[in-house]
């Protein structure tokens, strides 16, 4: 069986970045000394001109090369770097009632702050601040759905005070705690629907932002699908306080504007990195999966980038219609199929028709030609 081939460009990019998720993808060896090692080595960068790549530990030993002592290359285990940050995130969460400073968890980890927040982000997706920010929220979850106490959650989750509970909570939960306990009882959340030339359309917004906007066949169906989402909010029909944010969305489907609607969503800290690399992709272009992962600086997580995208619920203003699988198929949809490969059609048409100087509203934007 032949060698994998390596891409050079991208295997040096990952070595200049001590990428430790390429670990075990390949390992490099540095002709001056002889030494070969992980992608996510925190050895001293080599120049360009002295390295070589190789897919892996017996080939760079044939070659001639010793293994670096440091990351250990020739081990079956994870990297010196992985083990690193593993430690930390371990760390974190049997302290998530303390504030642990980077300093602090970098002498954990035996790493420099600056390599462990680089090597702990593009191992997990965030931040060590951010990580221990979504496990608090998820703890906190857990405990006021089983019917604990506000505070008593709060604290059993890793909140020091009740000022940082409501300050930090709010913000993941979409709601206040107390709130959230009675399953948004409170919390008054309004919607409309309106017809589009791909079904009808659910818009949904409480006092803070939108916190839904669905696509289906019946209204009945997508009113039920909030309510279960929200059993215990005042959910009202609102037609008229709504007109200007279903117009907004209804240009941005025709392609006449990029709105900037603030949104009320719960999400963790890896959901919202995603939602935003989505809703940085252009109007009428494509990602794959796997490119969301990359720019994400996790290359290898993208089944848990699908998963991301297919839990977002706000359909056009998250366009997560506009990631599709590696080998240009749409992919699965939230809100169906066929109605994604209906607006990736119709967004390509606005964007040629734009490229052709003519207007979207004389080339053809109908339902018709979705169909």
């Amino acid at each position: 069986m032949s060698a994998p081939t390596i891409d050079k460009e991208e295997a040096w990019a990952a070595v200049a970045g001590r990428d430790a998720s390429r670990d075990g993808a390949f390992v490099y060896a540095v002709v001056t000394t002889g030494v070969f090692c992980r992608p996510g080595c925190a050895s001293r960068r080599p120049k360009r001109a002295n390295v070589r790549f190789f897919a892996g530990a017996e080939e760079a030993a044939a070659a001639g090369f010793r293994p670096c002592k440091r990351c250990r290359p020739h081990d079956d285990g994870p990297s010196a770097a992985l083990r690193a940050v593993e430690r930390a995130r371990r760390y974190l969460d049997a302290h998530l009632d303390e504030t642990v400073t980077l300093e602090r968890l970098a002498a954990i980890a035996h790493l420099s702050p600056f390599h462990l927040q680089r090597t702990f982000k593009r191992r997990f997706g965030v931040s060590p601040r951010a990580y221990v920010e979504a496990r608090r929220a998820a703890r906190l979850r857990t405990r006021l759905r089983a019917g604990e106490g506000v505070l008593e959650a709060g604290f059993a989750a890793g909140y020091g005070s009740a000022s940082q509970l409501y300050e930090q909570a709010d913000a993941r939960l979409g709601m206040t705690p107390a709130t959230y306990r009675r399953g948004g009882e409170g919390m008054l959340i309004r919607f409309a629907t309106a017809a589009t030339p791909l079904g009808r359309v659910l818009v949904a917004a409480t006092s803070r932002g939108i916190c839904a906007v669905s696509l289906g066949d019946d209204d009945d169906a997508l009113e039920s699908s909030l309510r279960r989402e929200y059993p215990r909010a005042d959910v009202r029909r609102d037609d008229g306080e709504l007109t200007a944010l279903v117009a907004a969305i209804l240009a941005h489907l025709e392609g006449t504007g990029e709105p900037s609607l603030p949104l009320d969503v719960r999400a963790t800290a890896f959901q919202e990195r995603v939602w935003q690399a989505l809703r940085r992709i252009p109007y009428g272009e494509r990602r794959t999966y796997g490119e969301i992962a990359a720019a994400l600086g996790r290359p290898r997580a993208a089944r848990a980038v699908a998963r991301a995208v297919a839990s977002n619920p706000t359909a056009l203003l998250v366009p997560c219609h506009r990631v599709v699988r590696a080998d240009g198929k749409a992919g699965g949809y939230r809100w169906g199929e066929e109605r994604k490969r209906r607006l990736l059609r119709r967004e390509a048409r606005v964007v040629a028709a734009r490229k052709k100087g003519g207007t979207h509203g004389k080339k053809g934007g109908t339902a018709d030609d979705d169909a």
